[in-house]
């Protein structure tokens, strides 16, 4: 399914990161990378396993510290934020873990409800419940509101991870490997989520995939990230447009394996 254009306000940027750098030890993982996400879009972080696309969102979010360049998020140098002032800028970006992350024993209810009630303590018991309906309606599954996450498909886990970030309603979305352990068609209907909840919710996006149907339906714009660089950027038409080995070889293994 081809991406539908969407409404990107390319004079702001939420995310600007310049000439980033991360090793561990002696292995270099990204080797001076510059990225800016616009107001409203979804980009989309395409390359093999263990390039270093998920150290990106990492460092993005706080968790990992680089070593040169700038990372700025919503205005705010992410490495020079106090603890307090990091743990803010956090509820502001949702991510979209492999896993799902769901708490097992809880209820998918619980699970909602468990970031509100831990970081919007002035919510009432009612505002608490629309909230859930809310983003359990946005993602499809408001019938499974109390059912256990061992009753619900690998696909719905993933939506239910999905809505338990949208409930904090964040201004930037990280998704790290969306489709990973899915079947092609609950991936269709991921890939179609992850569109919805930037239109209805006016989210910008960082999609971290190896897989390219995943990086041609939600992509406004690819970036491919190779041996710690990005080499290449643009629609999904212009990073494949090239004579590029390393870049030709990962489209036939996606699309002619």
């Amino acid at each position: 399914m081809e991406k539908k254009t969407a409404p990107i306000d390319r004079s702001k940027h939420v995310i600007s990161i310049k000439g980033l750098k991360k090793s561990f030890g002696d292995l270099d993982v990204l080797k001076g990378i510059d990225l800016e996400l616009y107001q409203g879009e979804n980009l989309v972080v395409l390359g093999r396993s263990g390039t270093g696309k998920s150290v990106l969102i990492k460092v993005i979010s706080g968790l990992l510290k680089p070593d040169d360049g700038m990372v700025n998020v919503l205005g705010m140098e992410v490495d020079k934020l106090a603890p307090a002032e990091l743990q803010e800028l956090r509820l502001k970006i949702g991510f979209s873990f492999q896993s799902s992350a769901l708490y097992d024993s809880m209820t998918v209810k619980e699970n909602l409800e468990f970031p509100l009630v831990r970081n919007s303590k002035h919510l009432s018991r009612k505002e608490i419940d629309l909230a859930i309906e809310d983003v359990l309606d946005g993602v499809g599954l408001l019938q499974t509101l109390n059912q256990m996450p061992s009753e619900l498909s690998g696909g719905q886990r993933k939506r239910i991870g999905i809505a338990r970030t949208l409930i904090m309603r964040p201004s930037i979305m990280l998704y790290d490997e969306p489709t990973a352990g899915l079947d092609p068609i609950t991936c269709i209907d991921i890939n179609n989520l992850i569109n919805e909840v930037q239109e209805r919710y006016n989210t910008s996006s960082i999609i971290i995939t190896h897989d390219l149907t995943c990086a041609k339906s939600t992509g406004d714009r690819i970036m491919m990230l190779l041996e710690g660089r990005f080499e290449r950027q643009g629609t999904f038409e212009e990073v494949f447009n090239t004579d590029d080995e390393r870049i030709k070889t990962f489209y036939n293994y996606n699309f002619t394996v």
